[in-house]
């Protein structure tokens, strides 16, 4: 999967501006606040159908527009792919490919594999529960529509679910027969939600813990574990156990929508007891193998999105990441960064063709090599 062009209109901060990119790796440049990130995420757009960092799609658009449009054309499997997303104020958003709009924009989640790696990630380390769920199931979706499909269905249910239950309280009436329902729905989708993330993990750990090894440079004891309460009850078991605490809280307590993922360093929760380096070798190790995940299902190479990681990590680690496009294995880079020197040296370290795009108020004069 290549990205050859992207054209933006009103997205974030940019008017109006087309690039063209290298097949291999390619490099924002440029001052804080200039968009370089922006221009991550729309790639990132094209791909999810939505922002990686403002999950407000109206905010999206620069102000004092109405409306924005992100233009992608692709080359994947030898065949040329136009995906365009935009929406408009007051509207919904919108999905293209070659021209026909998608019903469901999670029909296109997965044609575009991608993964990112931001400082904005060390927050599956240090936010809740809800972080490392909403990446374990977007690691899994990107390569599974039936998982995708249940998970939108299960989660739709349990905010059903928590109305009924607001409903019983405020009006002080309860009735098991529609509660049922509801249960038997949570269970339809819930239960095939909790097998696909364990057969996940049980292969997405050994790939994780080699690239920790290898990141690292050293052998370290780190832990990756799923904790749910569905390895030790059914489903239907703990609805049941858990109704009075449900009504009395007035919300779903227990399920799937509950699971979470521990990240632990020598038995301990990495979270307290790793320090900095360990933390962001962990996050780098994490994404690494979620690109080697969806590569081997898809069977295409990820784009690869590294944003503003010269500033978060040292450049031992940023050179480590960049020297990985050595490898046949791996497809098409961008970075960015605020000192295109320092990028350029080692991006020219790999012996790949690169193109340098320096971003500033103009959006001109790109560099090719």
């Amino acid at each position: 999967m290549v990205l050859e062009e992207l054209s933006l209109i009103n997205y974030k901060n940019f008017d109006s501006v087309t690039f063209e990119f290298d097949p291999k790796i390619n490099c924002f440049v440029g001052d804080n606040g200039i968009g370089k990130t922006n221009a991550l995420d729309a790639i990132y757009h094209l791909a999810f159908g939505k922002s990686y960092f403002n999950p407000i799609a109206s905010q999206n658009i620069r102000h004092g527009e109405d409306f924005y449009m992100i233009d992608g054309r692709f080359e994947k499997n030898g065949k040329k792919e136009k995906v365009v997303c935009s929406l408009k104020k007051g509207q919904k958003k919108t999905i293209k490919k070659n021209g026909k709009e998608y019903e469901k924009l999670s029909d296109h989640v997965g044609f575009v594999p991608l993964v990112i790696i931001s400082p904005s990630d060390r927050d599956l380390i240090i936010e809740g529960s809800d972080t490392r769920r909403k990446f374990m199931d977007g690691v899994i979706a990107q390569s599974d529509k039936t998982y995708l499909h249940n998970l939108i269905r299960y989660n739709k249910v349990v905010a059903q679910r928590n109305s009924l239950l607001k409903y019983f309280a405020a009006n002080h009436t309860f009735e098991p027969e529609t509660l049922s329902v509801y249960n038997a729905q949570m269970i339809q989708y819930g239960v095939p939600i909790f097998e696909s993330r364990k057969a996940f993990l049980k292969a997405f750990i050994p790939i994780f813990k080699s690239r920790y090894e290898t990141i690292a440079r050293k052998q370290e004891e780190i832990g990756l574990s799923y904790k749910s309460k569905l390895h030790e009850q059914q489903l239907e078991d703990l609805l049941k156990k858990n109704l009075d605490r449900d009504r009395s809280m007035q919300y779903t307590t227990v399920g799937p929508h509950k699971d979470d993922l521990n990240f632990e360093i020598g038995g301990y929760p990495i979270k307290k007891f790793g320090s900095q380096g360990q933390q962001k070798s962990f996050l780098i190790a994490l994404k690494l193998a979620q690109f080697d995940f969806i590569k081997e299902l898809a069977g295409d190479s990820p784009i690869l999105l590294l944003d503003d990681i010269f500033d978060k990590l040292d450049e031992n680690r940023v050179s480590q990441i960049v020297s990985l496009v050595e490898d046949d294995d791996f497809g098409q880079l961008f970075i960015s960064d605020t000192h295109g020197d320092r990028t350029e040296a080692v991006v020219r370290s790999t012996h790949q063709s690169y193109k340098m795009i320096p971003l500033r108020q103009e959006l001109k004069n790109t560099k090719d090599v």
